[in-house]
């Protein structure tokens, strides 16, 4: 690892990052919370989406469901409709599990990494975040922006670095507690974090040079696409007194494909995607139509 732990040398990293931290810092509005709950969600939405789009949405899903409780207790065509736009809508209902999972120990996010990791959707970057942001506990945060800053600042040229050597450099670099406030896990990890989105603005993508990175496949036209559109046909219907036909779906979605100026949908292309989007929990046949 070319030294890569010697202590000498990571104190000069820290020290680096640190002043970065200070000169580059971002007053973000989850920033200025430690409601474990609210660090949890802004963790999620951050997965993926940028930051600009976050603001305002976090706030929006706050009002709605302030709480554990108010989020396990919601309907989940309520808490995927507040999740559009936001990505990946399987997070929406691996929040709502994991709600009710938080509401039944009683009703506060757990601190310990196994506790929460054991929690629907929450991986141990996600566990990572919420111990040092919400509990000013160490931990390994390896996301995206970190990477970048170990990659560029400790192995300069290495390509296919390997997230099993950035690892033990976190878990020697991240402070073991929150003895000194301008020094404490949560205000560590913000430097890495904010460091991090500068040097992805100001290099050419950096963490290309990581073993982990991949390419973000094409969105539009996707399946990935069509699961989404498919589910936004069903939530306009929601309220309606019957289940949503097939054929109103399918007319609908394949409308909305026509417009876009994609391939024509098959029939069977979309009862296809009903049998998964069923299968996976986010609608369900009721009667003769379907609902959320």
């Amino acid at each position: 690892m070319h030294g890569m732990t010697d202590p000498e040398r990571l104190a000069a990293f820290r020290s680096l990052v640190l002043e970065r931290g200070r000169e580059l810092y971002r007053d973000l509005p989850w920033r200025r919370t430690r409601d474990p709950y609210a660090v949890w969600i802004s963790e999620v939405m951050l997965q993926q989406t940028q930051t600009s789009r976050v603001d305002g949405r976090w706030q929006r899903w706050l009002e709605r469901f302030p709480t554990p409780a108010a989020l396990a207790t919601a309907q989940p065509a309520d808490v995927l409709e507040e999740w559009q736009g936001l990505g990946y809508n399987r997070r929406a209902l691996a929040l709502h599990r994991a709600a009710q999972a938080v509401a039944a120990l009683g009703g506060e996010l757990p601190a310990e990494t196994a506790a929460l990791e054991a929690l629907p959707g929450v991986g141990p970057a996600t566990a990572a975040g919420i111990r040092a942001f919400a509990f000013d506990l160490p931990s390994v945060y390896l996301e995206t922006n970190v990477r970048t800053v170990l990659l560029h600042e400790l192995f300069p040229g290495e390509e296919g670095v390997s997230d099993r050597a950035l690892v033990p450099i976190l878990r020697d670099t991240c402070p073991a507690d929150a003895s000194d406030p301008a020094d404490d896990p949560r205000t560590w990890y913000y430097a890495l974090l904010d460091y991090g989105a500068y040097l992805k603005r100001t290099l050419p993508n950096p963490s290309r040079r990581s073993a982990s990175h991949t390419r973000q496949s094409r969105f539009e036209g996707s399946h990935r696409q069509k699961r989404a559109e498919l589910l936004r046909v069903l939530l306009a219907h929601r309220g309606e007194s019957a289940g949503v036909p097939f054929d109103t779906i399918f007319g609908e979605l394949a409308s909305v494909e026509e417009k876009a100026g994609r391939r024509a949908i098959s029939a069977d292309e979309a009862r296809a995607l009903l049998d998964e989007l069923s299968g996976e929990g986010f609608c369900r046949l009721d009667g003769d139509g379907w609902v959320v």
